[in-house]
């Protein structure tokens, strides 16, 4: 675990997490290819050598003995092998059992070419004889040199699955998947005949009883139909529809947007929502047909499985307008010669797109002019990480763009982006949406009229991201009562906006934990929010647990937090709540210079923590079953050794048990809470200890009078308790957000953790100080005493007491502030803080002649009694 160098981390890391972490390493067999270049997947990937995966491998079918990718921790591009030889993963169906798992994946589409750069494939799951029933996430495809290919993998979506690999020559044509036999009509258009389909239920408003749930492979499907609800005109939705809607559990909703006129007969995919993946399920792809006068035909088939039902919806679907508008009112974007050069290119393009005057224009022109700007973008912030990377020449750094540029080019391709997105928002009555999906940027419009029939307009979702938006309570404050929200999720938009412009006061590195994410509500006339808008993001990359997350927004130049905060997260995903609309997204620090693992500093921080919690108990029961002088005043050291013996065992215990823990939030909200009372509550009984040692040291015979007269018990529980108790009720009130970090402790947002410091090195200064008081007091003490006698036995026992006394009153914590990484500091200052409660136990107890007497008659009873048996 790393020490921060700024004073929050070093404290709280070398505190902390030194005497309690204990988490186990996962190891992997992966092996990891390194290379000069890093930012070209070819030659930065991991290699996954796993003959388990083979197509040819039936284990699950002879021995039911079979694999899940779910359970492997996905990061960043890989190569595939089989027994040593160069594999690639199916692009054409792979049978059921095969590959280890009970759900081989193989990718739709086909592979690219090294020409085509970094594609983007579906993933199909063969299962129930279809080669598509379940849809996992998509993944990234790249050709390289050499003849192989890298993949970037992320977790399956389907519960036990696995990536198959093949050895074999791969397809170049896109991948053919068995469908059920449809019927054509070379006779008749079935925009004129076509069956009526008027089921209220498959609205996608409603919801399935809980004693039925409608079930579409139980229809007898014959031709084309036509959907209406109630005798409006209907279509099939084609965004993600919610789960449990349409009278079922899994709705059916069409990818791909919809024809227009002139597209004639398209054949479409048709996914099911499930598991909080939009397409989990995969049915049969349907034919879909755009019929003058506004309508659409469907040729349905069965589904592949029961609770699937296909979804109806009454709202004009604009992501392909049936409309078309004449090419000369298009714009035209050209490249000009001989801009290659700074970046010259990117900003023609930008510059283009900000000169055109369009209200409205149709989804395939404003694809192809973002492509086009997302390509230049690309070669940009390609060519400055490279020149970043490389020293190997002046000119090269002298053409990589520097910060300021890049931060210029982000905002002007946001702008851009924005202008260009709002020109799909057309006025509707009801409501509509439009999406896209290109290899940079992802998109969602969505759209309300005045007459819209929705309580709530779905989630809208990409790849990586969603959104939730109150844009009917938008709509309802707005004059025209209408609203459109534009969701954009960037995946190559950090090469400009980069991690590092998050300008923070620690010395931390900053990783990109999700894609680049914009909001805005185009075309509406108040877009005063009525609620917080929650975003919820996927990592992209490895979570780190030790680090630190926070939502950002995109401000000119820079990243920060301000109006954004984080609603929850757990390893795979991050939900965080805003106040405004700009562009987003999630960046986690980490230490900058992380030691590596210590499997000795491990078993010793057990060891240790232990053994200092065994002598906390031995010291709390001879506190409490030995007899004392009257004049003795132990409340001090029994509250030090409650607090501490509490807050270990609990931090230990968390420490232990994290991964079972973390996923409940309220429960880990409440550790952190009680953590932050339990050690706040220790270091103020240590002040209380170190107040009552100096009143004992300066007054000697004169203690006891005093202490019952000035400082009683109740007073001082009164005070040891209370203070503690009123810190963390004022941090909850001023941050309620702030408990409940990834490890069950505080969180570093908005510098909460100063909550726990500031009373923490405050008490820490003034006990310091009182020990070298007590100290100077003490050495003046014995220079008095009659140097005839011998004083050589008494002065050692009062050194390793006064010693020991600096451990008691918490003086080695201020190490925490120096340990830095340094392993024999580290080691020090988890010996010293762990064994607070042995030395207490020494001093007190062990040291005491007349306790020591009592142990003594005790072991001598407890012996007799054993011979007397």
């Amino acid at each position: 675990m790393a020490m921060a160098s700024s004073l929050h981390e070093g404290f709280i890391f070398g505190v902390l997490y030194i005497l309690t972490h204990n988490l186990s390493s996962i190891t992997t067999t992966a092996e990891t290819t390194t290379n000069a270049s890093l930012t070209d997947p070819c030659y930065n990937y991991t290699i996954l050598n796993d003959s388990w995966r083979s197509v040819n491998n039936t284990d699950y079918l002879l021995h039911l003995n079979f694999k899940c990718d779910t359970s492997f921790s996905w990061s960043g591009w890989y190569r595939l092998f089989i027994n040593s030889q160069s594999a690639h993963v199916p692009d054409t169906c792979v049978e059921k059992g095969h590959c280890g798992s009970t759900t081989p994946l193989w990718i739709y589409g086909g592979h690219p070419t090294v020409e085509d750069g970094v594609v983007t494939r579906d993933v199909c799951g063969h299962w129930d004889n279809y080669c598509c029933f379940f849809w996992s996430y998509p993944i990234k495809v790249k050709a390289c040199p050499g003849n192989y290919y890298v993949y970037e993998l992320p977790s399956p979506a389907v519960f036990c699955s696995g990536y198959c690999t093949d050895v074999g020559s791969v397809s170049t044509s896109s991948a053919s998947v068995t469908t059920a036999t449809v019927t054509a009509y070379p006779f008749a258009d079935p925009c004129h005949n076509y069956t009526v389909l008027d089921n209220l239920w498959r609205a996608n408003s409603s919801q399935p009883t809980k004693s039925v749930s409608m079930c579409d492979r139980s229809v007898s499907w014959s031709g084309w139909y036509r959907l209406f609800i109630n005798g409006l005109s209907a279509q099939i939705p084609d965004t993600c529809v919610q789960k449990f809607s349409c009278g079922t559990d899994t709705p059916l909703w069409i990818r791909g947007g919809h024809p227009t006129v002139e597209d004639g007969v398209v054949t479409r995919d048709v996914c099911g929502n499930w598991k909080n993946y939009c397409c989990y399920y995969g049915s049969f792809p349907i034919r879909v047909k755009a019929c003058p006068g506004n309508y659409y035909v469907y040729e349905l088939l069965k589904p592949t499985t029961c609770n699937l039902t296909y979804c109806a919806v009454v709202s004009s679907i604009t992501s392909t307008s049936t409309t078309v508008t004449p090419q000369t009112s298009l714009p035209v974007i050209t490249l000009l010669s001989g801009c290659a050069s700074s970046g010259g290119c990117l900003q023609n393009v930008l510059a283009q797109i900000e000169n055109i005057t369009a209200e409205v224009l149709p989804l395939n022109i404003v694809t192809d002019i973002l492509a086009m700007a997302f390509n230049e973008s690309e070669k940009i912030s390609v060519s400055s990480s490279s020149s970043s990377s490389s020293s190997s020449s002046s000119s090269s750094s002298s053409a990589s763009a520097s910060p300021a540029q890049l931060a210029s080019s982000g905002n002007r391709v946001l702008k851009t982006s924005e202008k260009l997105i709002s020109t799909l928002v057309k006025r509707t009555e009801t409501s509509a949406t439009v999406s896209f999906t290109l290899a940079a940027v992802e998109g969602q419009v969505f759209m309300v009229g005045p007459q819209v029939t929705l309580d709530k307009i779905p989630q809208l979702t990409t790849t990586n991201s969603s959104v939730d938006i109150d844009l009917i309570g938008i709509a309802k404050n707005s004059n025209e009562k209408s609203a459109a929200v534009a969701f954009m999720s960037y995946t190559t938009m950090e090469n400009l906006l980069k991690a590092d412009f998050f300008n923070t006061t620690n010395d931390t590195i900053k990783t990109m934990m999700s894609t680049v994410i914009s909001a805005t509500l185009p075309k509406t006339s108040n877009t005063a929010l009525t609620k917080a808008v929650n975003f919820t993001f996927r990592h992209i990359r490895e979570f780190e647990p030790s680090g630190s997350l926070s939502c950002v927004y995109w401000n000119i130049s820079e990243w920060i937090v301000d109006g954004c905060s984080v609603l929850n997260s757990n390893s795979s995903h991050t939900v965080c709540s805003c106040v405004h609309l700009s562009t987003f997204a999630l960046i986690m620090q980490t230490s900058s210079s992380p030691p590596e693992s210590s499997d000795l500093l491990d078993l010793l921080n057990l060891v240790c923590v232990i053994v200092g919690l065994v002598f906390f108990s031995l010291a709390l029961l001879s506190f409490a079953l030995c007899q004392w002088s009257p004049g003795v005043n132990n409340v001090a050291r029994i509250n030090i050794c409650i607090s501490l013996l509490s807050a270990h065992l609990l931090l230990l215990l968390t420490q232990q048990f994290l991964s079972l823990i973390r996923p409940q939030q309220v429960l880990c909200v409440v550790i952190a809470g009680l953590l932050h009372f339990l050690f706040l509550s220790a270091f103020v009984w240590m002040f209380i200890e170190a107040v009552l040692l100096f009143i004992c040291v300066k007054n000697l015979s004169e203690i006891s009078s005093r202490q019952r007269e000035v400082l009683s018990s109740g007073f001082l529980c009164v005070i040891g308790y209370l203070v503690a108790l009123v810190v963390v009720c004022v941090s909850i009130g001023l941050v309620p957000e702030g408990y409940g970090s990834e490890q069950c402790w505080i969180k570093y947002d908005k510098g909460f953790i100063w909550s726990f410091l500031g009373p923490v090195c405050v008490i820490l200064a003034l006990n310091l100080i009182l020990f070298i008081r007590i100290v100077i007091i003490l050495k003046s003490a014995l220079t008095k005493l009659n140097a005839e006698v011998s004083q050589t036995k008494q002065t050692k026992v009062m050194v390793f007491k006064t010693l020991g006394q600096f451990v008691v009153l918490g003086c080695p914590w201020i190490l925490g502030f120096f340990t830095n990484g340094n392993e024999m500091l580290e080691i020090l200052f988890l010996i010293l803080n762990s064994q607070q409660g042995t030395f207490i136990f020494l001093i007190y107890c062990v040291l005491n002649n007349e306790i020591r007497q009592q142990y003594w008659k005790c072991f001598t009873f407890l012996c007799s009694g054993r011979k007397q048996r």
